[in-house]
């Protein structure tokens, strides 16, 4: 047990199976209390530091949060580099145990797996603000079936429908604004972004929720993040093209917004619209771009803790 150095985690709703590398040696748990108990005597004896998990549901979070705790480094993946990496493998077999084995030979195959895990405030909040946006894409699904809706007993009932998931919609904002006032750093990063041209508070609070990482990175991760980064496709002969992929769809779109209001209201951002439609760039490009801007200022004012205006950047 001396060469294992990784430990790989498929977590279900019922069991934990767990995979270390590079011995291969496997065991299952029940995922519970106890079950996560016998994980981390395991991991102690075994000598592991290192932990990989897919980031998936909340089923691993009772266990993430006791890996932390006792100081070992976690890594949360996304899944899809998980499958990624099966297919480089050629395999295709797939079960709980191989799935965990897999997941701990990327762990140590991979030097980037390990990273910063969130706070539990911001897992509460991004919890939060996922159900804002559900409440948010349900109403607009029953206003949607209101319009089509041609008797007054089901149109009613989508009045009804729509009046009960504007007032739960409240009171998920309401618990928000109240986790934010008391997180002096997000309060002030809230306000920060509140500050930028087209960010308003509802755009403000979805950087700060789910985009956590503004401030302590590069201009380039911040867009990549977000899902504005463009990402060149080209082989042979053939031409050059970019594309936006990945990153984190609600900030992305959120931004998008943003970015339909800055072009109208600032002068910055309106030049930069116009001067791509004008080289010939199709609006949405353009205003992907000006998200794109959007989110790296938003990234230096987090790093310079300072608002728009305190950093002289209203033209």
């Amino acid at each position: 047990m001396d060469s294992v150095v990784a430990a790989g985690i498929d977590a279900g709703k019922f069991y934990l199976d767990v995979a270390f590398a590079p011995n291969t040696s496997t065991f299952r748990v029940d995922n519970s209390p106890d079950g996560i108990k016998i994980i981390l005597r395991r991991l102690k004896r075994a000598g592991t530091t290192k932990v990989v998990l897919e980031a998936i549901g909340g089923y691993a979070q009772p266990l993430v949060s006791a890996l932390a705790a006792r100081g070992l480094d976690v890594g949360l993946v996304n899944p899809r580099r998980i499958k990624a990496f099966r297919e480089a493998e050629g395999k295709r077999a797939k079960n709980d145990r191989m799935d965990a084995l897999l997941i701990a030979r990327f762990a140590l195959a991979m030097t980037d797996a390990i990273r910063p895990l969130p706070s539990e405030d911001q897992i509460a909040l991004k919890a939060l603000a996922t159900r804002r946006r559900q409440l948010v894409e349900m109403i607009a699904m029953e206003k949607t079936r209101l319009k089509q809706a041609m008797c007054p007993l089901i149109a009613a009932s989508h009045r009804n429908a729509i009046e009960a998931l504007t007032i739960e919609r409240k009171t998920v904002e309401k618990e928000m604004d109240a986790r934010l006032a008391v997180d002096p750093l997000a309060s002030r990063r809230r306000h920060i972004y509140a500050s930028i041209p087209g960010v308003g508070k509802c755009v403000a609070t979805v950087l700060a929720t789910e985009m956590p990482e503004l401030g302590s990175i590069d201009r380039r991760a911040a867009a990549s993040l977000a899902g504005l980064a463009p990402h060149i496709h080209q082989s042979g002969i053939g031409p050059a093209r970019a594309q936006i992929s990945g990153g984190r769809p609600c900030v992305r779109a959120a931004l998008y917004m943003a970015a339909l209001t800055a072009v109208r209201s600032n002068a910055s951002f309106k030049k930069t619209y116009a001067d791509m439609r004008q080289a010939g760039k199709p609006a949405k490009i353009a205003l992907v771009a000006v998200a794109r801007k959007l989110v790296t200022i938003a990234n230096a004012l987090a790093k310079a803790d300072q608002t728009f205006v305190e950093n002289d950047l209203r033209t």
